[in-house]
């Protein structure tokens, strides 16, 4: 059973931990204020620019309207705020990475931060994407298939949800590559593999599309073909890294057959030792014992594996000592 010590040791641990969360979150939330501060003055020209894909296709006679009351203020204010998380996001990762990272290895730190910078690039990516490329085809699109007569006036508030619902859109979707390297680095797939899933992930991607866009078949494609690019940047990037991951196995390998030469050297020994105490009067007893200590498996002995078998050699690696920092 733990002592009160032990339990008073591993409660001030966990509210330590509680305070610095705390900390951390205090210093994002002010870090998103003061960026909404300095943006909120400049809240209609944002909407304006955010609006300019929508606004050129509807030509001078039309205009965005809002049917709310209070919309030419609030919808305006909300998009300030979502801009203002958006580019705060470098900084809420850090304050996560800074958290997380004293308790990771030195192994873990290689694995999780390239991703972590990796998958924030691509969401600005996919982002800027959807808003100066998808953007005017889809409008453009829309705008020129309206019956004659109708005049096309969008309400703000309808159209800054829409925009918000394909920027996660595109966002998400090219985390692709991303995701493709994790299946292979834990192990779960290989480039291979993926090849020959080629055609699955073809259609799939236009499955995703159809639930994560709205229902039209040009932002669909559009995310679709996008989605499928990205996935064979994946497997390029897979590939490469399973070079890397081959050549560090060698190298595990030839570590761990030097440790199997000492365990043969020992198990030499042993073997000559036993043959010597069979000549003693009493061998009979020593011989059972020698028997058994040498039936027991070697402590330091690792299991074998294939010469430069494919495995995951970032989350296989002996644990390390812990860093003070990210």
């Amino acid at each position: 059973m733990k002592s009160a010590d032990d339990l008073v040791d591993e409660e001030q641990g966990f509210l330590s931990h509680l305070v610095e969360l705390r900390e951390r979150m205090v210093k994002i939330v002010v870090v998103v204020a003061i960026i909404f501060g300095c943006l909120f003055a400049f809240r209609n020209d944002i909407y304006i620019a955010f609006a300019a894909p929508l606004a050129d296709q509807l030509g001078p006679d039309a205009n965005i309207q809002t049917i709310d009351p209070a919309g030419s203020f609030f919808v305006p204010l909300k998009l300030v705020l979502m801009l203002s998380v958006f580019i705060a996001i470098p900084f809420l990762l850090y304050q996560v990475w800074a958290f997380v990272a004293p308790g990771l290895y030195r192994h873990e730190k290689r694995l999780v931060f390239p991703l972590l910078v990796s998958s924030t690039g691509l969401f600005y990516l996919g982002v800027a994407f959807a808003h100066f490329v998808v953007f005017p085809i889809v409008f453009a699109f829309f705008v020129g298939v309206a019956p004659e007569g109708v005049q096309v006036n969008t309400d703000i508030n309808r159209y800054l949800d829409f925009a918000i619902t394909l920027f996660f859109a595109f966002g998400i979707a090219f985390e692709v590559p991303v995701a493709t390297v994790i299946l292979v680095m834990t192990g779960i797939t290989t480039p291979e593999q993926l090849v020959k899933a080629r055609p699955y992930v073809f259609v799939g991607a236009f499955i995703v599309g159809m639930f994560l866009t709205p229902p039209d078949f040009i932002s669909q494609t559009l995310l679709a073909i996008p989605m499928w690019l990205l996935f064979e940047v994946g497997i390029m990037f897979s590939r490469t890294l399973k070079v890397r991951v081959t050549e560090a196995g060698e190298a595990r390998d030839a570590r761990d057959g030097v440790v199997s030469d000492d365990a043969s050297a020992d198990d030499s020994v042993e073997n000559s030792v036993e043959n010597s105490v069979d000549d003693s009067p009493d061998g009979d007893n020593t011989t059972t014992a020698s028997k058994e200590t040498n039936n027991r498996p070697p402590l330091d002995r690792k299991p074998d594996t294939k010469t430069g078998g494919y495995s995951n050699s970032l989350t296989d690696a002996p644990d390390d000592a812990e860093d003070s920092g990210p």
